[in-house]
């Protein structure tokens, strides 16, 4: 993480926003994992400072009920930092939240921003990649975030969402992740979704 990029104060109220009780899995090991990977790619990141912000940022309001997460977040990140850090690294950074949303590319003309949003898009998905066991983890830590939603619907929901992601021409937008990925990822969620249709 560069230092000194947030104000120590600023990462403290983060850091407990991801220890809510509500979350299982968008906690702060979640953002831990995707700094490792940020630490991996740098060669291939342009503004490295924008993605990591977006990173701390992009699930720092996080509640299963609601539909707008990511708008919220990406708000809270231009409301907490505005005057702090440079307007094009906050709207960089915005940009890159608000594509979490639906996992798609931002129709942004500035292709190096579209670069680091793929890169940072694949980031965010490495789970889907791991090894079965940290798949399984995943899923279970997905299903407690949302204990509200009864079993059948849990099921037919989920199942829609895993299969939307398999379903994907291309699951990983970089090659990186890609050639490192993919395979298992693909294994991952069909093993998942044939689980859930068999519960």
């Amino acid at each position: 993480m560069n230092d000194g990029l947030l104000p120590a104060e600023i990462l403290d109220r983060l850091k407990a926003r991801h220890a809510e009780p509500q979350r299982h899995y968008h906690t702060w090991a979640h953002i831990e994992a995707l700094l490792a990977w940020l630490e991996k790619t740098a060669g291939w990141i342009h503004d490295r400072s924008a993605v990591e912000l977006a990173i701390l940022y992009h699930d720092a309001i996080y509640d299963p009920r609601a539909r707008d997460n990511e708008a919220r977040s990406a708000a809270l990140l231009l409301s907490e930092l505005d005057g702090l850090l440079p307007k094009a690294m906050l709207a960089s950074a915005e940009t890159l939240i608000l594509a979490t949303a639906g996992h798609s590319m931002p129709g942004t003309a500035d292709h190096l921003l579209r670069s680091d949003s793929a890169f940072f898009l694949d980031m965010d998905l490495s789970i889907l990649g791991t090894e079965p066991a940290t798949f399984e983890s995943y899923e279970a830590a997905i299903r407690r975030e949302y204990a509200f939603v009864p079993p059948e619907d849990y099921r037919a929901g989920r199942s829609a969402i895993l299969r939307d992601f398999l379903e994907r021409d291309r699951l990983y937008f970089t090659d990186y992740f890609h050639n490192r990925l993919d395979r298992q990822a693909r294994s991952n969620l069909a093993r998942s979704i044939a689980r859930l249709q068999q519960a």
